[in-house]
């Protein structure tokens, strides 16, 4: 059997996470149109009677303006490293622009192939979409260049016999029923941060982190209590909203993704905390065994 890493690397925003979700069929990895929405490494095992593949789903690599910026980068950066092939995602619609050149650059270092991912093919023409693979072709001596569209799922069929193509023949890398290596509680809070940043739009900046304080599963119910993390009582106020509004919108939407996955009832209970020192709050975090944002 046929296995290996592959790591999915790009710019914020081009799909990384959706085609993660979409190659695995479930919701694994929080979307969001803001930069910096992955924050972590997460891993998502897909596998067939052919192979087993780890994806690794990464940061989006931008030009870092503060200290989570750089945790951002350097974590994307690594998980290109020891895998057996790297996606490299781009928004074809935007095209080929200098972040994706500076991205190109870094993993040319790796000496890996190369599989460069056209996202996002059902926003152009198809006369543009030739025209731009023939202009991508010229960058660099990719293994393939591959169009999708992760949202619609368009071409995803066929991406997965193209990357088993570059793996090695090494038999399985983990036991039967592995599928990710994120816990729950690092599940339920990314829900929540998504659902944040979905609902406040631009109004709040993405440093806003969620931790799960206490959680209780019983046979037909999950307790969860949750504190959502942010830096300033201005953002607080946004996210409480008038008389809790915003703030229980946000749990409406995060306890229907969160029935799915449970599927049983969920009863949770959101609160916000403003610590405004980055030190404080990751002892706060590291007290639930919480490693956000942790080199």
């Amino acid at each position: 059997m046929k296995s290996g890493f592959v790591s999915i690397v790009g710019r914020p925003n081009v799909g990384k996470s959706t085609l993660l979700n979409a190659l695995l069929d479930t919701k694994l990895a929080i979307i969001s149109d803001k930069a910096g929405t992955t924050r972590n490494i997460i891993e998502g095992v897909y596998e067939d009677e052919e192979c087993q593949i780890v994806f690794v789903d990464t940061p989006g690599i931008h030009k870092p303006v503060n200290k989570l910026g750089n945790i951002l980068n350097q974590k994307a950066y690594t998980s290109s490293e020891n895998v057996d092939l790297i996606l490299f995602v781009i928004d074809v619609e935007k095209g080929f622009g200098k972040g994706d050149s500076f991205i190109l650059e870094r993993l040319k270092e790796e000496k890996l192939p190369i599989l460069l991912i056209l996202n996002k093919i059902d926003k152009i023409k198809k006369d543009q979409l030739l025209e731009r693979i023939a202009e991508y072709q010229k960058l660099y001596d990719f293994c393939e260049i591959f169009p999708i569209s992760a949202s619609q799922k368009k071409n995803l069929s066929q991406l997965i016999p193209t990357i088993r193509k570059y793996l090695p023949n090494e038999g399985k890398i983990f036991e039967d029923g592995t599928f990710t290596n994120i816990s729950t509680d690092f599940y339920v809070s990314e829900i929540i941060r998504e659902k944040v940043l979905q609902k406040t739009r631009e109004e709040v900046p993405h440093a806003v982190t969620c931790v799960v304080e206490r959680r209780i599963e019983k046979k037909d119910k999950v307790i969860i209590q949750a504190t959502i993390i942010v830096d300033r009582e201005s953002i607080k106020k946004i996210i409480v909203g008038k008389n809790a509004s915003m703030l229980k919108n946000i749990g409406i939407d995060a306890r229907r993704d969160l029935e799915e996955y449970f599927q049983k009832k969920v009863y949770l209970d959101l609160f916000v905390k403003v610590i405004e020192n980055w030190r404080e709050k990751e002892t706060y975090l590291k007290e639930f065994g919480f490693t956000d944002l942790e080199n």
